[in-house]
């Protein structure tokens, strides 16, 4: 079974729709499709389509539209859980090795449905599929959600305009953290706890992570002035930044975080505000379609 955000991308989901549908008239496959209706139906189509037996259920979105569904089907171990992009950034995908404009040969290697296990994170009792951000990179997108028509509209830019305006007056909040039996504070710039590596459609912030291992990977920045944020800003599409003297790259099954303020943090982009942050890892809770000769970020498996 399908379902289908037909929002995500700007529409471009539709346009996906389509192929789809000649796909699956190609292969006679006889399944349903559903589309969502407003935020957070999503999880409540899975449900549903889990109690009516599909083995298979695909998101036809972007990160947001698969972390709803995937977050409904964790206590239905019996689904397999797939995505064909169609979302603006469409970071998850890389996990899976899935290429973000599906052509010909992507829909024969989806419809052979080989399937690997992958974690999934947990915070203060939400999941993520991809990763987590607290800092730097949640402010960014507080402020880019709260914005009014034509900026929340402009895409890529919109995230650039907020990007540049928090390299200049974005305040580092103190955090105290626990992780590894240890216990330290900091001022912290950034904060990144994933399962993937991709954020924003261009940001490596976690370069080697792998989403079999059974471990978060954690990115901490320390503070920083405006060269060293520019510096680091430039180094991170290419997973560069992690040498930098105040980057602390470290793997945890959990980590506590406790910060001094209120403060926006998002899973897989979605937006929450809290000062008390729990996260651990769920390894291999969900069995999930992928490319395996794609560049997948699993570590047990032949590509």
């Amino acid at each position: 079974a399908f379902i289908i955000n037909p929002v995500a991308g700007n529409g471009h989901s539709l346009i996906v729709e389509q192929e789809l549908n000649k796909q699956l008239k190609e292969r006679n496959i006889d399944t349903k499709i559903v589309k969502t209706q407003h935020t957070g139906h999503a999880k409540q189509l899975a449900k549903e389509l889990a109690l009516q037996d599909f083995t298979h259920i695909i998101a036809v979105g972007g990160d947001g539209t698969l972390n709803e569904m995937a977050s409904a089907l964790i206590d239905y171990p019996q689904c397999t859980i797939g995505l064909i992009p169609a979302g603006t950034g469409n970071d998850f995908a890389q996990i899976p090795g899935l290429s973000t404009h599906f052509e010909q040969k992507d829909w024969d290697v989806f419809f052979e449905a080989n399937t690997h296990p992958i974690d999934v994170g947990r915070c203060n009792g939400n999941l993520f599929f991809n990763g987590m951000g607290l800092g730097f990179d949640a402010q960014v997108a507080a402020e880019n959600y709260s914005e009014p028509g034509e900026v929340k509209r402009g895409g890529k830019g919109k995230y650039i305009w907020h990007i540049l305006k928090n390299l200049l007056f974005f305040k580092e909040a103190k955090m105290k953290i626990t992780a590894n039996s240890e216990q330290k504070e900091a001022l912290c710039f950034l904060n990144t706890i994933s399962i993937g590596r991709r954020f924003a459609g261009d940001f490596y912030l976690t370069p080697t992570a792998y989403a079999d291992d059974g471990l978060l990977d954690v990115c901490m920045v320390s503070k920083l002035n405006l060269f060293e944020r520019l510096s680091i800003l430039l180094k991170v599409p290419k997973g560069e930044h992690v040498s930098h003297a105040k980057v602390h790259y470290y793997q945890t099954e959990k980590i506590i975080i406790d910060v001094d303020k209120k403060s926006a943090y998002h899973l897989d982009g979605e937006l929450f505000f809290d000062t008390h942050f729990e996260i651990d890892i769920l390894p291999a809770k969900i069995k999930f379609i992928y490319n395996p000769k794609g560049n997948h970020y699993f570590l047990n498996t032949k590509k």
